[in-house]
């Protein structure tokens, strides 16, 4: 099915999608390399479950309409596509170009005809409002260091009576056992060098109050914390992010090079221990209808 054209620059004018968003990308807490790429990649089939199990919260019907702002080089695309076909569309937006290219290549190769990814800032995406039945996003406001500004963009975009949902992470509740210094040190490192821009690690349990004051309806959360085992992709998620987050820690001064490797390599040889518990976060789910 065709699927509609937007300009995501400003409402009053005509320039095209495909702009670099310096100001949007700058104020993303995590790194801007091929490794972030590649994990958030694994991401969106890690989270999948919990994807699917908000998509059936909600009863997005088919024929209906779906943004996933923040969407990275996959994000929700492909569960939003099934949910709302045949007759619906789905938009996903994001200010990295890469990703903006990386998503267009995912739904081009699983032949989802009816999604369009555009090149956008989530706090201001140019789209008209009361477009869309259900405006989501995942570990986007985590991210960022003004979150309801997006909330309201989010809002502002819902058809009345549409939904607005997003999942995000909330590492006040990270766990690692037996206790190790080195995650000790990895978790300030990363605890320093996420929050620069002001990005909030415990951002989830925030996530329905914000809903709320953004005027929001029926709102409700539910919370997964789950522990992973040996071999999970996740169960390295933190030092995984702080690699990504090498440059700004160096950059910060917080650490160098020597010491990096070294709480890395002892971190991951602890977690290879099947008898190391470790639950990286929580992931909070809310949602609530636009009035």
């Amino acid at each position: 099915m065709p699927v509609m054209s937007y300009d995501t620059t400003d409402t009053t004018n005509t320039t095209s999608t495909d702009v670099t968003f310096h100001d949007a990308t700058g104020v993303y807490a995590l790194g801007d390399d091929t490794e972030e790429t590649a994990r958030l990649r694994r991401q969106s089939e890690e989270l999948r479950p919990e994807a699917l199990a908000l998509l059936s919260r909600v009863g997005l019907p088919a024929g209906q309409a779906a943004i996933d702002l923040g969407c990275g080089p996959a994000g929700t695309l492909g569960p939003l596509a099934d949910a709302v076909s045949p007759g619906g569309r789905v938009v996903g937006l994001d200010a990295n170009d890469a990703h903006v290219a990386a998503a267009r290549q995912y739904a081009a190769d699983r032949g989802l005809a009816n999604v369009e990814v555009l090149a956008g800032d989530a706090r201001h995406t140019g789209l008209p409002a009361d477009t869309f039945d259900l405006v989501h996003s995942r570990t986007l406001l985590v991210t960022i260091p003004d979150p309801a500004e997006v909330v309201a963009e989010m809002v502002r975009l819902a058809r009345p009576g549409g939904w607005v949902a997003s999942q995000e992470a909330d590492a006040g509740f990270s766990l690692c056992h037996p206790p190790l210094p080195a995650w000790d040190r990895l978790w300030s490192l990363f605890h320093a060098s996420f929050g620069r821009t002001g990005a909030d690690l415990r951002l989830g349990r925030r996530l329905p109050e914000l809903f709320r004051a953004a005027g929001l309806a029926e709102v409700e959360a539910t919370v997964h914390a789950s522990s992973y085992p040996v071999g999970h992709s996740r169960r390295t998620v933190i030092p995984d992010l702080v690699r990504s987050l090498h440059p700004v820690i160096l950059e910060l001064g917080l650490s160098d090079e020597r010491e990096l490797a070294d709480v890395d390599a002892a971190v991951r040889l602890h977690l290879a221990d099947p008898r190391t518990l470790m639950v990286p976060h929580s992931l909070v789910t809310a949602l609530g209808r636009k009035r």
